[in-house]
């Protein structure tokens, strides 16, 4: 633990595994939501509010930087057009 996480713990094993399913690309309308209910056992509802706290989490940041960036892009872009 850092300064730079308030003196957090590391990411949990569910937060690992949200990025994780972010990082992967899914082939039909339904498939991402499929996942998120089979691989992780929540509802999709939840599943984006976790992964909305994640976008604003510095250890999200530091555990896979290049997810975070392009996801918190396409949510500042979306807040944009409204």
């Amino acid at each position: 633990m850092d300064a730079s996480d308030g003196g957090r713990p590391p990411l949990g094993e569910r937060e690992r595994a949200v990025l994780a399913l972010e990082r992967r690309g899914f082939s039909g309308p339904g498939a991402k939501e499929r996942a998120i209910r089979e691989e992780l056992g929540l509802a999709p509802v939840r599943y984006y509010q976790l992964l909305n706290a994640l976008l604003d989490d510095t250890r999200a940041l530091a555990h896979d930087p290049v997810t975070v960036n392009r996801l918190r892009r396409i949510r500042e872009a979306r807040r944009a057009e409204r």
